[in-house]
């Protein structure tokens, strides 16, 4: 079981990197004003640190994905993700309709099919620090996240079975 994953920028195309976990090294994508040290709500900047992966939602119409010792929970319709950092619920998981919501988890695209909740703000929040930081399934051009880590469905497929329990996620 894999307990580490490393991500770093490319040089030159800040908003695009490499994941690195054991023998894997898979292209990613990242927010598009790369990787940043520190982390401001709505600067589409990927967090630098160290963050646990804390769950995964998975979509329950979807085929069930397979992860190592990761907790999965199944995502529902009426899932949200509170990105106000005026709320009380600042970066956590809502129901919907929420006034205080910005980021509507089930979704069309599969983006969020299998998505890991970073522990980017999330055990010890601040408010403005960022919120809804995930590493989650990429599009298929790899296109800039709003600052989330992403990776194709089939790199997502060989890697999540793999992750250990208490695996972290080194970005920078």
């Amino acid at each position: 079981m894999l307990g580490q994953i490393r991500v770093r920028s490319l040089a030159g195309e800040r908003s695009r990197g490499w994941l690195t976990a054991g023998p894997f090294r898979i292209a990613c994508a990242l927010g598009p004003s790369g990787v940043v040290r520190i982390k401001r709500e709505g600067d589409r900047g990927t967090p630098a640190g160290r963050f646990a992966l804390l769950w995964a939602y998975f979509r329950p119409d979807r085929p069930r994905p397979r992860v190592g010792g990761i907790p999965l929970v199944p995502m529902r319709p009426d899932q949200g993700w509170c990105e106000d950092p005026a709320s009380p619920r600042y970066n956590r998981p809502v129901r919907l309709p929420a006034a205080d919501c910005t980021d509507r988890m089930w979704r069309k695209d599969h983006l969020y099919d299998l998505t890991f909740v970073l522990d980017q703000n999330f055990s010890s929040r601040a408010k403005g620090r960022g919120s809804a930081i995930f590493f989650h399934l990429a599009r298929p051009d790899l296109a800039p996240t709003a600052g989330c880590v992403a990776i194709s469905a089939s790199d997502m497929r060989r890697l999540a079975p793999r992750l250990a329990r208490n695996c972290v996620m080194i970005i920078g």
